[in-house]
């Protein structure tokens, strides 16, 4: 990892972790909220399972999601992980994140609460 936050890779295909400007889902973190409750839907109906998926996905130079992959899954038999990335992979292209001015690809982790309450 270099000094300003990037991982070592050719020039243009660095992914940023920490950058001057976040990526931003369109509308904000309140419409983001709202497109997962919308989109999600509870993949285990005879369980009481439930939890935090973690599930990490890079927001590229054009605000496009890509290399989505779960971090973490509390019940990885009952298909909360397929259900998270499913519904990242449908999310829209977002602002991208910015260093020095420039839209950059930038590395997104994002915990989804699994719940029946």
């Amino acid at each position: 990892m270099t000094p300003d936050g990037a991982t070592v890779a050719e020039p243009g295909t660095q992914i940023f972790t920490v950058i001057e400007q976040k990526p931003e889902f369109p509308g904000g973190d309140e419409a983001l909220y709202q497109f997962l409750a919308a989109n999600l839907k509870y993949p285990c109906t005879d369980c009481e399972c439930s939890g935090k998926v973690y599930i990490t996905f890079v927001i590229e130079k054009d605000g496009s999601v890509s290399n989505a992959k779960v971090l973490r899954d509390p019940c990885p038999d009952h298909g909360f992980g397929d259900e998270a990335l499913r519904v990242v992979n449908l999310m829209p292209k977002w602002k991208p994140g910015r260093q020095r001015g420039n839209p950059e690809r930038v590395q997104y982790n994002l915990p989804i609460n699994f719940s029946l309450k």
